[in-house]
């Protein structure tokens, strides 16, 4: 083996999934087909306050958030605004930031534990077999490892060289993104978005004197590889929202067109497919990285447990397995949720867009409503399905709760499962904080957030081994 784990692809899920591995031991080699100094192609620009818990739990999410805007409250429609004031986290807004400022924290993290990186290095083929598997590259090279994890995006060549389809349909074409600068203030200072008959549009800063435009013209349909003209985005912007900005000096134009699709299978033998390389669905919601780096820590910390040996084989290929029983859903839905979304923003009708109307209504209005809205789209909400039989909080999201000696995420910086309320060798103990009411006696909680196991500490020390021994 030249390295027990390939990641290929250095976006942002690639670049997290590298160090969480690397911060755990594990040998790992990232194959980035780009050459060194080129940069990504940035879209995202959301950072939702699940992912914030994620990079909480590697000491970055501070750094992050000194970097952009956060926004409490997300506007539908133009009808009513979801407050994300009440989301039961240190997090409770989505933070504008660009793609490459994620990046850029996410490649130092990688760089500090250890990852390799291997330029210029276009996987062409895959081979795998009961040891291993073999990626090939286009100038020849060849690199060996006991598992490989695709994320190279959603033209992946790992999805195609496991020949594995990747179903959907285009949902919206002709989106236009640039980064600008603006001459006049929006009017929150940081966020302006519509829709109307004539489309919809997206303004956003950054916080750093420059915004993002995202906006889409009913009657402006172009083919992805025609240039974005100024005045055309102009146009879009004033038509949606009655005013341009006075938006100017770009930086970046694009047009892209966006598709929903979802592969079948995250695992094929000693192969995963992470991220775009596994669902690509609307910017409506702005999931696309989220979903990805929520991918990354689900699956590292499963990687680790196997290369390492930790569990009886057996225990193994079940734990691995389960990133596709967890993920799968969780990326099914998002194409669901991002795609009605987008579907409302393009009403054409005048019923349909009534009906628009009303729902953003009822939404912002209806407190259950809004707790499942908001917690869908900033990802608080997403749990896995545990075994039956097991404690109600076994399979949810664990919050940020207060120790005695600072605070979960904090304890579980680590990389390590956290055991609180009970002692045992080989796993990062704590105590609950004098006075907190607990959830539960004692609770064991996964490397990536989630509990694992829950009761009284007999019950969660008797869990154990099936996830630690």
């Amino acid at each position: 083996m030249s390295t027990d784990v390939l990641v290929v692809g250095a976006g942002p899920t690639g670049l997290l999934l590298a160090g969480d591995l690397a911060r755990a031991g594990i040998d790992v080699t990232v194959l980035e087909r780009r050459a060194p100094g080129i940069s990504n192609l940035t879209r995202a620009f959301g950072v939702h306050a699940r992912t914030l818990e994620e990079l909480d739990a590697r000491g970055m999410a501070d750094a992050l958030v000194a970097t952009g805007s956060p926004i409490g409250a997300l506007r539908l429609f133009g009808h009513a605004q979801v407050s994300l004031e009440h989301l039961p986290t240190r997090f409770p807004y989505v933070l504008m930031t660009p793609q490459y400022q994620t990046e850029k924290l996410l490649q130092a993290y990688a760089e500090k534990n250890g990852v390799q990186f291997e330029h210029d290095a276009a996987v062409t083929a895959l081979t795998q077999d009961a040891d291993g598997v073999t990626a090939r590259c286009a100038d020849g090279r060849e690199f060996r490892a006991r598992y490989l994890v695709g994320t190279d995006g959603v033209h992946s060549a790992v999805r195609e060289a496991l020949g594995l389809p990747f179903p959907g349909e285009s949902v919206v074409a002709s989106i236009m993104l640039a980064d600008v600068r603006l001459a006049e203030p929006l009017p929150d200072g940081v966020l302006a978005v519509n829709a109307t008959d004539a489309g919809f549009a997206m303004v956003v800063s950054f916080g750093d004197g420059w915004f993002r435009v995202m906006c889409w013209s009913r009657d402006g349909q172009r083919a992805d590889d025609v240039p974005v003209d100024l005045d055309e985005l102009r146009a879009t912007v004033r038509a949606v929202h009655g005013t341009d900005f006075g938006l100017h000096d770009p930086r970046w134009l694009s047009r892209f067109h966006s598709d929903e699709r979802q592969v079948p299978q995250y695992r094929v033998g000693r192969v995963f497919l992470a991220g775009d390389a596994a669902h690509v669905h609307s910017p409506a919601g702005g999931q696309g990285m989220n979903t990805g780096l929520q991918d990354a820590a689900n699956l590292g910390w499963k990687l680790a447990t196997a290369v390492h040996g930790r569990l009886p084989a057996a225990r193994t290929e079940e734990l691995l397995d389960s990133y596709q029983a967890e993920r799968h859903p969780v990326g099914e839905q998002v194409l669901k949720s991002s795609g009605n979304l987008v579907r409302l923003a393009m009403a054409s009708s005048a019923p349909r867009r009534a009906a628009r109307a009303v729902l953003a209504t009822v939404i912002g209005r209806i407190a259950p409503l809004r707790g499942k809205f908001s917690g869908a789209v900033s990802g608080v909400g997403i749990a896995y399905a545990a075994p039956a039989g097991s404690h109600p909080l076994a399979g949810k999201r664990a919050a940020d709760y207060p120790l005695d000696d600072g605070r979960l995420y904090e304890a579980l910086r680590t990389g390590a499962f956290v055991l609180i309320g009970a002692t045992a060798p080989g796993v990062t103990c704590a105590a609950w904080a004098p006075g907190f009411e607990a959830p539960a006696p004692a609770v064991l909680v996964r490397p990536d957030g989630y509990i694992a196991a829950a009761g009284t500490p007999a019950e969660v020390l008797a869990a154990l081994p099936a996830w630690t021994a």
